[in-house]
């Protein structure tokens, strides 16, 4: 980020400098003590298992320049600072101070958790980049990581380190741009209703994406309707001039099941009222009425091949969530001047991402490494892509399931018509991993018109103690499961014992 005076940061989050604080400046912002730079402004955050609090006196230590907080933590850094302003003077009584002395300034506010998303608000409207923000219940990292790929051979762009998409890695991800980048190309991610029009305000999208829509997070969303407005919500924050792309699949749901948006997706007529914007609206898909329609989808082992506008596209990513991804991120790729020859000479070097849909060769096995998260819709399309490369190889279909977290109470009968995807698919071996490890797997026996093996483990572990009983050489092995089931675990076993 560029540098930045601490007494201006103090103005934006309603701290009160003290009077030498106006000479400082900081050029990075911290919320980890461990990877605190000099010249870094640590924003101390407190989480359900550490407190940034305790670490502020770590961070100066390795050169902050200032520090946000939210505690009086004066007893352990700073034991000779000036006393709190008084009623009439720097601030006014009761209101957020800021504390200094002659090593520490440390500027004093309610939230530093709202503070870090005030800053990072104001400095991306001082930004002289574009943003696209890019929401979905799957796929939000590899479009975004489609996109940067082929953007960054034209322009200088910045993107989300690793899949910063919460009200902590959204404004890391638009403070990280340097002042030569053009776009910054972020992810917005949610569990709870609120959360997207929270950071889309933060982000102020010159391009907004909702890749698409499914059973993700009901725990906290309760149902699809209720998801579906939440991603839609991306659009409250787009610029004035802003373009909102998404899936045409969508379409049917804003005008039947959300009839008060009126939105007409018409080519010369692209007007939005969602979030009191008026804003282009733009479609990709399979749909005849998209605006960007992809034809001609064709699956390999590991990489699929489409259509855009006749011109052949070169995917080295299997499934048809991939080709979803890709033809958003075409989506976003053109609203910066990008023609479609451009977009496909470039995709055909895209790298895969680790732990989603990852190709992995171990001595005689095939693993597909997507254990990064789960949800019904990406279990399904995960399962469609071992059906295919089952097809031009010789192996059984193993399937190492892990659960799918944050369904709710919808969990047991999402977990029951997984299992029934996993016999349709015709896995021939199931390890099925977790609380809901039985009902998946007694709903696979019964669906299953074949010999289906299945075994259940409590946990992670246990199943990896018993691979070799289980796994045999030209498997075919899907590994997939959400966060909470941490499957990179059977990655790196299977890796120990077969390669």
């Amino acid at each position: 980020m560029k540098k930045f005076p601490v007494e201006k940061l103090a103005q934006i989050i309603k701290a009160c400098p003290r009077q030498n604080a106006n000479d400082d400046f900081f050029s990075g912002v911290s919320t980890d003590s461990r990877t605190t730079k000099a010249g870094d402004c640590f924003f101390a955050l407190a989480g359900e298992n550490f407190d940034g609090h305790d670490y502020i006196a770590d961070a100066f230590a390795k050169g902050a320049v200032c520090a946000v907080a939210s505690k009086d933590i004066s007893s352990c850094v700073v034991r000779d600072a000036s006393p709190r302003p008084r009623s009439g003077q720097a601030c006014e009584e009761n209101t957020q101070y800021a504390i200094r002395n002659t090593q520490y300034v440390i500027l004093r506010v309610d939230d530093t958790l709202k503070a870090l998303g005030d800053f990072a608000g104001e400095y991306r409207r001082q930004a002289g980049y574009k943003v696209v923000a890019i929401t979905g219940s799957a796929g939000k990292t590899t479009t975004r990581q489609i996109a940067y790929h082929v953007l960054s051979r034209h322009f200088r762009v910045y993107q989300s380190p690793k899949n910063f998409n919460n009200n902590i890695g959204l404004p890391l991800t638009l403070l990280g741009a340097d002042p030569e980048h053009q776009i910054v190309i972020a992810e917005l991610g949610t569990n709870h209703p609120g959360e997207i029009a929270y950071l889309t305000r933060i982000a102020q999208p010159n391009v907004a994406v909702v890749i698409n829509v499914h059973p993700a997070h009901l725990e906290g969303l309760g149902d699809l309707q209720t998801i579906t407005r939440e991603k839609l919500s991306i659009a409250e924050g787009l610029q004035p001039d802003g373009v909102l792309i998404i899936n045409a699949e969508l379409v049917t749901t804003l005008n039947f099941r959300f009839p008060i948006s009126n939105c007409r997706f018409e080519i010369e007529n692209r007007k939005s009222k969602i979030g009191n914007t008026a804003n282009q609206i733009i479609t990709f898909g399979k749909s005849n009425d998209s605006d960007y329609q992809v034809h001609n989808i064709t699956h390999n082992d590991f990489s699929s091949s489409f259509t855009i506008n006749d011109v052949k596209i070169e995917l080295p990513l299997p499934g048809l969530g991939n080709v979803e991804n890709a033809v958003a991120a075409w989506a976003i790729c053109s609203r910066f001047g990008l023609a479609i020859d451009d977009f496909a000479q470039s995709v055909k070097t895209v790298k895969t991402i680790p732990m989603r849909l990852e190709m992995l060769q171990m001595g005689t096995l095939t693993v597909i490494n997507d254990c990064y998260n789960a949800n019904p819709a990406s279990m399904k399309n995960a399962l469609d892509i071992l059906k295919n490369i089952h097809a031009e190889k010789q192996g059984r279909r193993v399937f190492i399931c892990g659960d799918m977290a944050e369904l709710g109470q919808q969990s047991q009968v999402l977990h029951a018509e997984l299992g029934a995807a996993i016999a349709q698919a015709g896995v021939q071996v199931l390890l099925a991993v977790g609380r809901y490890a039985t009902t998946t797997a007694e709903a696979a026996r019964q669906t299953a018109d074949y010999d289906l093996q299945t075994v259940c483990f409590e946990d992670t572990i246990s199943a990896c103690n018993n691979f070799q009983e289980f796994i045999k050489d030209y498997d075919i092995i899907l590994v997939k499961g959400s966060r909470t089931a941490k499957l990179e675990i059977v990655v790196e076993k299977l890796k120990e014992l077969f390669s």
